[in-house]
């Protein structure tokens, strides 16, 4: 059973993160883990594993005042866990105590780290684990010139390594109590969490890449959309947050500098992390579907992130403008995309878009025309896209419905593809060829 296992890495990785959620679900709904002494029930327990484990940030109760030091400590860690893999995170442990890492294994970290080859997957996994908690300290210490002054030295610490943590694994998660709402116009809090955010987004792939080819046009293709992509949408959001919320109770009160400062931090926080500095429920409704247009996009392949991610959108973006033109190709920065690029592409796009208008009818449905629609699209969208970020919906919702967004959560960490070709993808693949049909489109 465990070597049929091995030989599908896709359903290897997913598994690897249900067994972590579980895990994390069985240590939150211990009474030691809650505040009042008392258990929060399986049910929350999973979700909120289940949304620290998929790196989401989505919550029914108030992470501040909910959890003891212990839950808080589950949670942070996987938090960690969850952002950087569980098999990377498995494969450090492996290191630690000078243990062999098999062939089978090395497919599944190349699986989960979107690499291109297994070639060198022991240096990759290294790379990753030095470059993140190099980034989360750096980050930490910067957020704690702010933090200690405010909470004084023990908090300020515990306070900055918590958010510097969750800030960069996209998890959104926060202590404060209010996400970051009171450092709405703070240039280093706003600043320092934005970068962790940019940074964890972008992958580890990408960082490679520049570390070793220093120059932009010197970059793979793929390395140069994904920083194309990122930064289009990074100043496509903050102008559009501007526009939209400028003038609105949101940003209420802010002055100039507040209200740009807030405007970047929400496109760049909408995409994957779920921190917010203005008050979500306050937010225009163009604002809204903004938001729901950056989460489904959400980060970039081999990152901390979910979403279709920005390779994705990227492909589909010049494949649409390619037909536009006439075309036969797709061309990006004078490389043609492979056809199963596209078509790969198309596909993770077409789930996605499945998921998000089954899930929204079916939780439609089940709350009976509690919430507005716009609300629960938002929820949902927030919930495959790894963000978090929520109008007021999860700790309201039903059990049943709860219990969805778990699912799509988890699809949204693992990606509905990577767990569709585990189950489905056939041994044997079919060699037969047919002639083309012809068939109008458009």
């Amino acid at each position: 059973m465990i070597r049929k296992l091995k030989k599908n890495p896709p359903l290897m990785v997913c598994l690897s993160f249900f067994g972590l959620i579980l895990f994390g679900a069985i240590l939150l709904n211990l009474p030691m883990a809650s505040a009042d002494g008392k258990s929060i029930g399986f049910l929350n327990a999973l979700f909120t594993s289940t949304s620290a484990s998929c790196v989401t940030g989505l919550i029914v109760a108030n992470t501040a005042t909910q959890w003891t030091v212990f839950g808080k400590l589950v949670i942070i860690t996987l938090i960690q866990i969850g952002g950087l893999g569980t098999m990377v995170f498995l494969s450090l442990i492996a290191l630690a105590f000078n243990k062999k890492i098999g062939i089978s294994e090395r497919r599944i970290i190349k699986e989960q780290t979107n690499a291109d080859t297994s070639k060198g997957i022991i240096r990759l996994v290294i790379y990753i684990i030095k470059f993140s908690l190099s980034v989360e300290f750096i980050g930490a210490v910067l957020l704690a010139t702010r933090f200690i002054p405010d909470f004084g030295l023990q908090k300020g610490i515990l306070f900055s390594l918590f958010h510097a943590v969750s800030a960069f694994c996209n998890a959104g998660f926060d202590i404060l109590g209010n996400s970051l709402v009171d450092y709405v116009d703070n240039i280093t809090v706003n600043l320092v969490v934005a970068l962790l955010i940019i940074f964890g987004g972008l992958g580890f792939t990408v960082y490679i890449d520049i570390y070793k080819k220093r120059r932009f046009r010197n970059l793979t293709l793929h390395s140069k959309v994904v920083i194309s992509i990122t930064s289009i949408l990074l100043v496509l959001g903050t102008i559009a947050y501007f526009i939209l919320e400028h003038k609105s109770a949101s940003m209420e009160g802010l002055t100039l500098k507040g209200k740009i400062l807030a405007s970047f931090f929400m496109s760049s926080s909408a995409r994957t992390a779920g921190f917010n500095s203005i008050d979500i429920g306050k937010m225009q409704e163009g604002s809204v579907i903004v938001t729901i247009m950056l989460m489904f996009i959400g980060a970039s392949p081999a990152s901390t992130g979910g979403g279709i991610k920005t390779t994705t959108f990227g492909v589909l973006l010049f494949s649409t403008l390619s037909v536009l033109r006439g075309n036969d190709e797709t061309e990006i920065f004078h490389k043609t995309i492979p056809r199963d690029a596209l078509l790969k592409s198309l596909c993770i796009f077409s789930l996605g878009s499945a998921l998000v208008i089954f899930s929204s009818l079916c939780i439609t449905i089940i709350e009976g025309g509690k919430f507005l629609y716009l609300d629960i699209l938002y929820e949902i969208v927030s919930a495959i896209g790894t963000v978090g970020v929520s109008r007021g919906l999860t700790a309201n919702l039903s059990s049943l419905s709860k219990l969805i967004i778990i699912v799509l959560m988890y699809l949204g960490r693992v990606g509905a593809a990577t767990l569709g070709i585990g189950l489905l993808n056939r041994k044997n693949k079919k060699h037969t060829r047919y002639s083309y049909g012809k068939i109008i489109v458009g």
